[in-house]
């Protein structure tokens, strides 16, 4: 076990919100997404330890960081993305970006407006779809239809685990400036159930994350490979319900995840959407 590893949450592609590499994508792009995946799951893992020290956190970053270059052996994760980027001509760009937004996560607690917010999400999630299409070989031309995607399925994640990353890590994503302007403030988190305002602030958030899933909305009908078109229509329907879900819920003492019986039927829902988008229908319900 590598030494980033030892600072593993146990957590895998099967446990995240959203579809990682699943039974629809081709299998000959899934060894591909996987291994950018565990070298991705490892980093986050790191960043996110609340036992290690800041200095150990960067320290094992850059380690990845020079063995995803071909620098180094010392991350058994970064020398295996290494090896498959260069066996598919794959740039290495995604990925030193996710290890930017990670190194962010351990230097930076507050995020003072939308902007900066925005300028996180370049790093922590766009790369992330910005790497599936070139797995693909799609046009860079559906670049700012995912950066929407992935920036709004970052802000949900965000939304959903509020008080555990205040709690856990001080860490706090709803920007400062909407939290000011709804007479809140950072240490409200701490409690087990939102405050009015606090509400009123997620509330907000939650809505301009919502502008976000209209501009993504088109974003699976331009995708020429059809299983990732279908898989990115999944993921749009499954993360506009969480949204909706976050407009009116308290993610401080409120469920806003999908059960087993929700996803079956979004998932039945985003089918539905597809097949009319592929057979030139319009929007299906």
């Amino acid at each position: 076990m590598s030494e980033a590893a030892a600072l593993s949450s146990g957590k895998s592609y099967h446990d995240e919100n959203f579809p990682v590499a699943s039974f629809i994508i081709a299998p000959r792009h899934r060894a591909p997404i996987l291994t950018f995946y565990r070298f991705v799951r490892t980093a986050d893992d790191v960043a996110d330890n609340p036992a290690a020290s800041p200095e150990h956190k960067l320290r094992l970053l850059e380690d990845m960081r020079l063995s995803l270059m071909g620098l180094s052996k010392a991350s058994p994760e970064g020398v295996a993305l290494h090896d498959i980027l260069a066996e598919r001509g794959l740039t290495t760009d995604h990925a030193a970006d996710l290890l930017e937004a990670f190194r962010r996560d351990v230097t930076k607690l507050r995020y003072a407006d939308w902007g900066e917010l925005m300028d996180y999400c370049r790093y922590s999630a766009m790369p992330v779809g910005r790497y599936v299409l070139d797995v693909h070989g799609e046009s860079r031309g559906t670049w700012a239809m995912n950066d929407a995607l992935c920036a709004a399925l970052q802000i949900i994640n965000h939304l959903q685990d509020c008080a555990k990353d205040y709690q856990e890590l001080d860490r706090v994503y709803i920007p400062l400036d909407m939290m000011a302007a709804h007479g809140t403030k950072p240490e409200d988190l701490a409690v087990c159930r939102s405050t009015r305002e606090l509400k009123a602030a997620i509330a907000e958030l939650a809505a301009r994350n919502a502008e976000l899933l209209r501009r993504s909305a088109p974003f699976a009908a331009r995708i020429k490979d059809g299983r990732l078109s279908l898989e990115v229509a999944v993921i749009q329907r499954l993360a506009e319900d969480l949204n909706d879900k976050l407009l009116v819920r308290d993610p401080l003492s409120e469920p806003v995840h999908h059960r087993k019986s929700d996803q079956v039927k979004l998932v039945i829902s985003a089918l539905g959407r597809f097949l009319a988008d592929r057979l030139g229908l319009g929007s299906a319900p």
